[in-house]
């Protein structure tokens, strides 16, 4: 009995194995994208009239998260963006993504963050239909990162916050280094690039990527 209880317990072993295995090589869909504007409320009201709703033009692949018909101009001291696209829901303090490229049209130097982490970051003027507003600090390039749920993540065999390596194939395709990981029950798999690393590669929106550590 004892050994029959040992052969089971291998058996079982080597079958969660190959299920993680699995996962960890299954490619897993790329996000692209390009710059845009997470809003609080308090700025919405400022920039589009008080008690303003945002227009949902798509849901986005993130759970509760959408696509909004508005769109902002971006104003710093060198230059303005127009035509920036708003995601929504609401949130609690104003974000700006932004490119690499746009720091130099805009005149701002912009670090490289993960979404949320703003302390320190450059402001910048937003320009609505209704008024405009300056923030004093919100603009970052998005650090690229992967979305996933705690269950992806344990068959992948990484955490919430941990850096890992991502390749890239095709003619043009190649690795990226310091990719976040962004674990969650409210999360779906995507590994998010902004377009000039998108682009860099080759990448579309049916592309993939494979995690490599």
């Amino acid at each position: 009995m004892g050994k029959y209880d040992a052969l089971v317990d291998l058996l079982l072993e080597a079958i969660q194995e190959g299920k993680a295995g699995n996962h960890a090589v299954n490619s897993i869909p790329v996000g692209i994208s390009n710059r845009h504007v997470h809003l609080s409320q308090v700025d919405l009201d400022t920039l589009f009239g008080m008690g303003y709703q945002l227009t949902k033009a798509k849901d986005l692949s993130q759970p509760m998260q959408f696509a909004c018909e508005e769109t902002l101009t971006l104003c710093g001291p060198k230059g303005a963006i127009e035509n920036v696209r708003i995601l929504g829901p609401v949130r609690r303090e104003t974000q700006v993504e932004i490119l690499q490229a746009d720091c130099f049209k805009l005149g701002v130097t912009a670090p490289v963050n993960l979404s949320g982490d703003l302390g320190g970051t450059p402001g910048i003027t937003l320009i609505g239909p209704k008024g405009s507003t300056f923030l004093s600090q919100g603009v970052i390039i998005a650090q690229r990162h992967i979305h996933m749920t705690l269950e992806d993540a344990s068959c992948l065999g990484v955490t919430d916050g941990a850096l890992v390596s991502i390749q890239v194939e095709g003619l043009r395709g190649g690795t990226y280094t310091n990719v976040a990981i962004r674990a969650s029950n409210t999360s779906a798999l995507e590994c998010h690039l902004d377009t000039e690393e998108a682009n860099a590669m080759n990448l579309t929106a049916i592309s993939t990527i494979t995690i490599i550590k």
